[in-house]
């Protein structure tokens, strides 16, 4: 699909979500199960700063069987590749409606 796509008459939308990221892992993965019945293995990348000292660590999310499978393999400090995308996710809590930002990993290689 075209990241160029008509919006309204006279407006087009350039918006792109498609991110590439390299890191390690910081712990292995772990499988949940969805109150809906979907599955997804969730586990965090830590990530190096450009040009600043430090570390950011990501929450990322394998949705697809293919990367679950994957994502399930990982070991702690293990380098790997990750292309997909930003999501926000939403749910009921207990104290109302709730949400966090997630990588979504459509692709998961190791270097």
């Amino acid at each position: 699909m075209s990241a160029k796509k008509k919006v309204e008459q006279d407006h087009e939308d350039f918006s792109l979500n498609d991110l590439l990221l390299r890191g390690r892992v910081s712990a292995p993965a772990v499988e949940k199960e969805l109150p809906s019945g979907d599955k997804v293995v969730e586990f965090r990348l830590i990530v190096g700063r450009e040009k600043r000292d430090g570390v950011d660590t990501l929450d990322i999310g394998a949705w697809s069987a293919k990367s679950r499978r994957i994502a399930l393999t990982l070991k702690s400090d293990e380098w790997i590749e990750i292309s997909g995308g930003v999501h926000r996710r939403f749910w009921k809590g207990a104290g109302g409606i709730a949400s966090r930002w997630q990588v979504e990993a459509v692709e998961i290689s190791r270097i």
